[in-house]
This record gives C-alpha cells, structure tokens and sequence, in this order.
C-alpha cells in the first residue's frame, strides 16, 4: 500500500511538473513572438514614418513584441520580396502606391506586386503638388503650361524614375500637353536642393514639404494632384479644378501581409490597424505629415492597386519610362 501511494505521488509530481513546463514554454514562445512591420525603404521615409507610428499600438492590442524592419534597396524590391516568400503570419509590410510600377520598369520581378501578398488595407491617402521656383513668373497651371510651351531647354526634378514626383509630371504633361524634360536624381534630398537653388525650375513635391516653403517664400504653388482639395489644406486648389481635367495622381499607403495569411489573421491586423489609427497621438502624427487617414477592405485595396497599376502603365507605355 505504502508503495502504491509513492507511485502516485510520483506519477502526480511528474505530471504537474509536466504540465508547469508546458505552461512556461507556451508563455515563452509567446513572449518570444515578434510583429515584425517590413519597410521595403530606408528610415525616415513615409512607409518608415507610418510603421513606426502604428508600431507601439498595434503591439499592444495585439499582446505582441514588434520590430520595424527596415530591409531598402532594388526600388523596394528586396523587402517586397523577402515578404513575398514569407511563411511567417506575424509580418506585415507598408508600401507606397508606386510599388505597381514595378513590373513596368523592371525584369524578372521575382513576386507578383498584386497577387503575391495578403491585402490588409489602405491607411492613408495624401497629395503632392505642382510647385516652380520663386524666379519663374507663373500664378497658376495656365500659365505653367504656356511657360513650357514658350521656353527652350526646361527642366523638372524628381528623386528618381518611377517616383511620384516623375510620374506626376508625365501624367501633367500628357493630360495638358505641357512640355518640360525630366531630370532623374538619386534621392530626394539632391533633387530638392537643386531646385531651391534655382538650378531646376520646377517640380512635384510632398504636399508637408511644399507648404513651408511655400509660405517662406522660397517656392510658389500651382496645385495638388488629388482630384479634390486636399481636407487639411483647403486653401491650394488640385490641379483638376485648375484646368487638368480628370488628373488625379493619390500618393496613397497600404499595408499587406506575406501570401495565404488566413482570414482571421487578416480581420485581426485590419480591426488593430483601424483602431490604431483613431488614437489622437497618431492623428495629430499623420497630420504633420500632411497624411489623410483612409482604410479600406482588403478586396478595396485591390482593386484600388489595379486601377493604380492600369494608370501608371499607360503613362509608363507612352513615355517610356526606364528603370535607372
């Protein structure tokens, strides 16, 4: 009997210990999982500024540790496709609008820019604008146009081929025939400074960048490439009420999971995302970034991602944009 009771004793203890260690590695595997937020761009750029931004809520409501991964280079390629080929159901990626272009300008894409990735939703939408320098003597899209048309030798900058900033002025230009040639620089900050400095009289530029200097004087608006107002700049008309009928260029965010992410994943990330976004500290962020908070379905961002594709590959085709 005495035997029989240590044998008991022994298969509990053995079984609780069991199910302690159990316990603490679940918890442990738990607290070892990472929200790993993909940005297929350099640090301090919108996607960057936006992940870092939602990073702290989203790790919170949903009871995850997160990283913002920073994984540049290739035209966002490299870190489009590292999500591309991830099994891995915590990762999510921010990219901007101008990813579509991608088949256009490149070969041998290794992921489908559409298809090869689980839609969460839009998160923002915002607006560039139709900027020239203080010495050029135009007041509005009008007079632009007949400026181009009247001068020799014009030059507008842009960070690089396929940029917002290219593609909006070849949209310009096709929708209004005005008659300018680009000047490719590799980042923003070389193409910026040579138009402050008068050397490249025009340009397309951030919406939060342009207004500041706009108001010191150093630049003059034209317009915005939404087709409406931009809501927190009420003031600078888009360049479609100023006579470029239909022109509708939205600079526009989303944020996508690695392939065959379930459904329940994807509702969870959106309801968290959603709900982040209405936090007031990260309003008042996007807000400085001149960013309109904007969500959307999952089956919306599609469908906005191939109306975006269809429009960049048109102006693509006619221009014929190469990839640097």
């Amino acid at each position: 009997m005495f035997i029989l009771k240590r044998q008991f004793t022994k298969l509990v203890s053995i079984s609780l210990l069991t199910l302690l260690t159990s316990y603490f590695a679940f918890n442990a595997n738990a607290q070892q999982r990472i929200l790993k937020i993909v940005v297929p761009l350099t640090p301090g750029t919108t996607p960057d500024l936006i992940a870092r931004a939602l990073g702290p809520s989203l790790s919170q409501r949903l009871d995850i540790n997160y990283t913002v991964d920073n994984r540049a280079g290739a035209s966002s390629m490299i870190g489009m496709n590292y999500v591309a080929k991830s099994n891995d159901p915590n990762t999510l990626m921010v990219i901007p609008a101008t990813t579509v272009t991608l088949p256009f300008l490149y070969k041998n894409i290794d992921f489908d820019v559409i298809n090869g990735f689980t839609p969460i939703t839009q998160v923002t939408s915002t607006s560039f604008l139709l900027v020239v320098g203080p010495q050029v003597g135009v007041k509005n899209l009008s007079e632009f146009i007949a400026w181009t048309k009247n001068n020799k030798n014009l030059f507008y900058a842009s960070p690089g081929n396929g940029t917002h900033h290219h593609l909006s002025m070849e949209l310009l230009k096709q929708v209004t025939g005005a008659e300018i040639e680009h000047v490719a620089y590799k980042g923003s900050a070389p193409a910026f400074n040579d138009f402050l400095s008068s050397q490249i009289p025009a340009m397309f530029m951030p919406i939060q960048v342009a207004v500041p200097l706009g108001q010191a004087g150093k630049l003059k608006i034209i317009g915005g490439t939404l087709k409406e107002r931009h809501p927190n700049f009420p003031d600078i008309p888009s360049l479609h009420e100023l006579g470029a009928k239909d022109f509708n260029v939205d600079p526009w965010y989303s944020i996508w999971g690695p392939p065959n992410l379930s459904k329940s994943m994807v509702d969870s990330y959106r309801n968290a995302i959603i709900a982040s976004l209405n936090e007031p500290s990260i309003k008042e962020s996007f807000l400085k970034q001149g960013l309109i908070i904007k969500t959307s379905t999952p089956t919306e961002l599609v469908n906005l991602t191939r109306a975006e594709s269809a429009l960049w590959s048109r102006v693509i085709g006619l221009t014929n944009i190469k990839a640097e």
